[in-house]
């Protein structure tokens, strides 16, 4: 009875103690699974990248190009380098004391989206208050063209690079369905981790693009502002000019290439012989 009794204890005790056991054995025994899987299946940057194929070098490039356009579009379209405060207020001054031949002068040294167009309109005051206009809307159109010609390889850029990701994707896949038809199906695993490798393609080109466009809206909407600013001077300066004091003067001061056609000096010169 005594022995009996004994293994019944020992029963009572031990299973318990080894369902305890169990339980904490399984999470470790996973986890311990989970980090050789992810430490056999981990991937260093450089070997995606490589995995990617001949199409990750032209996108390589284009990541290059868009931190640089970025970078470049955003100093091009502030405020400080279209319309620098201290040009503003040097021409305003000389507005101010009408010494316009100054202002021209000073804006022709001194160059910026804001005084070139500002040159273009005070070097036709002699012209009147219509040529003064037509000048500065075409200084600005060509000013905006400057500052958006870059902005607009970023647009070119999200375009392309989604299409190069997608032909590396194409020509990998015709790669992996060749070495199925060859060694057939026997490796199924072999196959679907060709295809994820081609897919990094796609995914870089995407990566590239989505920022590139981005950036392409937001730095036109900046310069758009930026040439609001440079509209919004000039309507100032100008919006009070006597210009009826102006009528014929040459204040830009360079030679005029315009002049009496040739035939008129030979049709005086005829009637005055006769």
């Amino acid at each position: 009875m005594i022995q009996t009794r004994m293994k019944r204890i020992l029963k009572a005790g031990l299973i318990p103690l080894l369902a305890v056991s169990a339980l904490l054995c399984v999470p470790q025994a996973q986890a311990a699974e989970e980090k050789e899987k992810a430490t056999a299946h981990t991937k260093t940057l450089w070997e995606q990248i490589y995995e990617g194929g001949w199409v990750m070098i032209p996108i390589g490039i284009c990541s290059v190009l868009t931190v640089f356009l970025c970078g470049d579009g955003w100093m091009r379209t502030s405020r400080k380098r279209t319309a620098p405060p201290v040009y503003e207020a040097e021409i305003k001054r000389l507005f101010l004391e009408g010494d316009y031949v100054g202002a021209y002068n000073f804006s022709k040294e001194n160059h910026s989206p804001l005084t070139n167009i500002l040159k273009s309109g005070i070097g036709m005051l002699g012209e009147g208050k219509s040529a003064v206009e037509e000048a500065l809307v075409a200084a600005m159109h060509q000013e905006s063209s400057k500052l958006n010609t870059y902005i607009s390889y970023l647009s070119v850029i999200g375009v392309c690079t989604p299409m190069i990701g997608l032909l590396g994707t194409v020509t990998g896949m015709i790669k992996a369905f060749a070495n199925l038809g060859t060694s057939g199906i026997g490796d199924p695993s072999g196959l679907s981790a060709a295809i994820g490798e081609v897919l990094i393609a796609t995914a870089s080109g995407l990566l590239i693009a989505i920022p590139a466009f981005g950036m392409f809206y937001f730095l036109r909407s900046r310069s758009n502002e930026s040439m609001h600013h440079i509209q919004d001077i000039c309507q100032g300066l100008f919006r009070k000019m006597p210009y009826e004091h102006m009528t014929g003067a040459h204040i830009s001061g360079e030679e005029v290439f315009a002049a009496v056609p040739n035939w008129v000096h030979s049709s005086e010169h005829v009637h005055v012989a006769q």
